[in-house]
């Protein structure tokens, strides 16, 4: 018997505990039928000025040790589908890494679909037809360059990028729309051909929109790329307008 508010999927969401912009975003990108449920990552406000790999390497260890017990809790409201709603452990390891681990977060789950951002951008990226792009980051070189692997093993040229170096994870979400514009005005050029903007805590959704009327090109905002693979290997085809042209348009 489906559910009576999900009665075409519900989809099982893993968050971070420090992110409050990706659950607000998939909610406002909500269509009939499907509904989000919200499992917490435990992961700590930690300062990241001056972040080094190996401060990486170990947040990383962290994090991944949280996976299991995460998807275990939301598996109680026996979803549908699994939507991974942070992106930079997907592009860790470049496109190899992403594969090991989605395999493994689909074993914690029994098997279920799960859209994540790395898989989601290839699949955007290679459906309009782009090589060239710019990438924006809220993060530090450690964490952001593994980002530049996953696109560059993936085909892309990335022509430009910009961390905007947060000090924290919570820091993210305290970017103003202003500073996320000066920083795609400056990655972009004519050499490029569409911007991904990774970092699920980034307020971007709706500044993409706009912005894809001012550059005159894609602009990929994660939390938007990650919900239409969810929506769209589900079968859910509604077009959703003021999100950015992937929603709208395919």
């Amino acid at each position: 018997m489906p559910d009576v508010r999900g009665w075409r999927k519900k989809f099982g969401v893993l968050a971070p505990s420090t992110n409050t912009v990706v659950e607000p975003d998939f909610y406002m990108m909500g269509v009939p039928g499907v509904t989000a449920h919200v499992s917490r990552i435990l992961m700590t406000n930690t300062n990241r000025s001056l972040d080094r790999p190996e401060d990486a390497d170990e947040r990383a260890r962290l994090l991944d040790a949280e996976m299991k017990p995460t998807i275990e809790r939301v598996l109680t409201a026996e979803p549908d589908y699994m939507v991974m709603a942070m992106s930079a452990p997907t592009f860790r390891g470049g496109v190899e890494g992403n594969r090991q681990w989605k395999e493994r977060m689909q074993g914690y789950s029994g098997g279920l679909g799960l859209a994540n951002g790395a898989e989601a951008c290839q699949k955007a990226l290679d459906l309009l037809k782009v090589k060239r792009i710019a990438v924006l980051t809220p993060y530090w070189a450690a964490t952001s360059s593994h980002v530049i692997r996953f696109f560059t093993e993936a085909g892309f040229e990335v022509v430009s990028h910009k961390d905007l170096e947060c000090t924290s994870p919570v820091a993210i979400a305290q970017v103003t729309e202003e500073r996320a514009r000066e920083a795609l005005v400056e990655i972009n050029s004519d050499r490029v051909e569409a911007i991904v903007q990774c970092g699920t805590d980034l307020n971007m959704v709706n500044l993409a929109d706009e912005a894809e009327r001012w550059l005159g090109k894609p602009v990929l905002a994660i939390n938007a790329v990650i919900w239409w693979m969810a929506l769209r290997e589900n079968g859910i085809e509604d077009k959703l307008y003021g999100f950015g042209s992937l929603l709208r348009d395919f």
